[in-house]
């Protein structure tokens, strides 16, 4: 499986694709920050985010993208510009038909460190370690790209296995209903 990790952000999204599947050694495909200019225009910025997402889609060819869900920071000035390029990355998936992952910052934390209130230095020492890295990725922002590829990677088989017993005790809920 190849996953595009992407923390979202205005100024720095980080990307990274890791491959692999859970249970084995996973193997680190790209790492990289899209920047974009603080002073510059919001729907520039935007664009820019676009520009930069696509370029690592056409370059990496994932199979699924694990976004950051946005939580509720104290500055809503920050979590609006990581909810527009959070919601970028997943225009940029969508439009591709490649499925989309959320996952919040403290399943993130707990599936590469063991522990949710996981900081910085913790996921960018675990990133390290598991994708077998000489150094931890900066900045944060690309480090924490990987941990929500690695994330996903890891949970994505139980995710499914849960969502095929919902639909089939939806579906079973259903007929019992109308027979």
């Amino acid at each position: 499986m190849r996953v595009l990790g992407v923390d979202p952000g205005l100024t720095r999204c980080g990307v990274g694709v890791v491959e692999g599947v859970a249970g084995r050694p996973l193997t680190l495909i790209g790492v990289g920050v899209v920047r974009t200019p603080a002073d510059a225009e919001l729907s520039d910025r935007l664009l820019a985010v676009e520009q930069g997402i696509e370029e690592w889609l056409d370059e990496h060819r994932p199979e699924f993208v694990a976004v950051e869900r946005v939580f509720s920071q104290h500055n809503v000035r920050t979590v609006m510009g990581t909810a527009q390029a959070s919601a970028v990355a997943m225009l940029c998936a969508a439009r591709r038909g490649i499925p989309v992952a959320l996952h919040t910052p403290s399943e993130v934390k707990a599936a590469v460190t063991g522990s949710g209130r996981a900081d910085k230095a913790q996921v960018g020492a675990m990133v390290t370690r598991l994708l077998r890295l000489a150094a931890p990725p900066r900045p944060a922002d690309a480090a924490d790209a990987l941990a929500l590829a690695i994330c996903h990677i890891w949970r994505a088989p139980a995710q499914n296995r849960l969502q095929q017993a919902l639909a089939l005790h939806t579906a079973h809920a259903t007929k019992g209903r109308t027979a």
